[in-house]
């Protein structure tokens, strides 16, 4: 069943909550912050259920205080590593995070990477429902071309340091389907960690199967949430506009950027001031009257390394 309009909607303003959605590597988190920028004050919740834990900033893809631009963030790097952060435990706290950041008349942008905590929190949580009216942006990429880019995402994470970081967290008796751990390509490193302190070809050999692998699985996995993103976009069909950033993603560094901003910082600019200042619904003459702003909310999902334990059941 998809999102509906309640029956006293008319009656009562709704604080207004902008979603962005996108398979992996997309850019959602980006788009988040871009519009955080656009439309102050505004604060970041974090919906990737990856990035929610403690650590592993590199491998979660966590935003970096420069990429943050100055944005508040919530709900990152909250979780103990061995804890279980669940989407019902995303949607209380997201929930209050949201909450506070709106009696604070500022905008919540929730972003992260999690399909199953989006929906969890805007079509399960009834309550949700009740104060919050949704629009949806879904940042696409081809396919072809996403998986070009994600090959190259993984060797830059290499270069940045992902092997010395994850390290101290392999241990093959632990539970790698739980917390954190469900990050670790275990099942890829698995060999190369076992033979790292013999340096020779075949540790080489199972460093470069390893990477092959984790470019494969990330391939599968952005497939995987593509399919999701079409699931729910068959139930909020209304509510979701499509930003095909395929454009950017092929244009070299210098001019990715420009194109970016034109093809998907732009639209989505225009759909959200809409959204936010320009009413479709009647709402009552005392709050017509009412010389304050209303109060919005936007909720985004990022780029980010997400949704691991689907990854992890790839690799079994």
């Amino acid at each position: 069943m998809g999102l509906t309009m309640d029956p006293f909607s008319l009656h009562h303003r709704k604080d207004k909550v902008v979603v962005i959605i996108g398979a992996i590597g997309t850019g959602e988190s980006k788009l988040a912050i871009n519009l955080a920028a656009r439309f102050p004050p505004a604060e970041i919740v974090n919906s990737n259920k990856m990035q929610v834990y403690k650590g592993l900033n590199i491998t979660t893809n966590k935003v970096t205080e420069e990429e943050c631009c100055g944005v508040p963030h919530h709900l990152l790097g909250i979780a103990d590593t061995n804890s279980n952060f669940t989407a019902n435990d995303f949607t209380h706290h997201a929930s209050s995070a949201i909450d506070s950041i709106v009696q604070r008349d500022c905008l919540p942008i929730v972003a992260g990477g999690s399909k199953s905590y989006i929906e969890a929190l805007v079509q399960d949580d009834a309550a949700f429902r009740l104060k919050f009216e949704c629009c949806f942006l879904w940042v696409d990429v081809d396919p072809l071309v996403l998986d070009l880019f994600l090959s190259k995402w993984v060797n830059r994470m290499i270069k940045s340091g992902q092997i010395d970081e994850v390290c101290p967290f392999f241990d093959p008796a632990r539970d790698y389907n739980r917390g954190i751990r469900k990050t670790i390509r275990a099942h890829e490193f698995d060999q190369y960690f076992r033979t790292e302190s013999i340096v020779d070809e075949r540790s080489k050999k199972f460093l470069e199967a390893a990477i092959a692998k984790i470019k494969s699985n990330n391939c599968t996995l952005a497939h995987r949430q593509l399919q999701k993103i079409h699931h729910l976009h068959s139930m909020w069909k209304q509510n979701i506009t499509r930003l095909d950033a395929t454009k950017a993603f092929k244009k070299s560094a210098e001019k990715a950027e420009e194109t970016w901003e034109n093809q998907v910082v732009a639209k989505s600019h225009r759909i959200v001031h809409k959204f936010l200042y320009e009413e479709s619904v009647v709402v009552s003459a005392a709050i017509v009257m009412m010389a304050v702003s209303p109060k919005q909310v936007v909720v985004a999902t990022g780029p980010s390394m997400e949704e691991f334990s689907d990854l992890v059941t790839l690799t079994k």
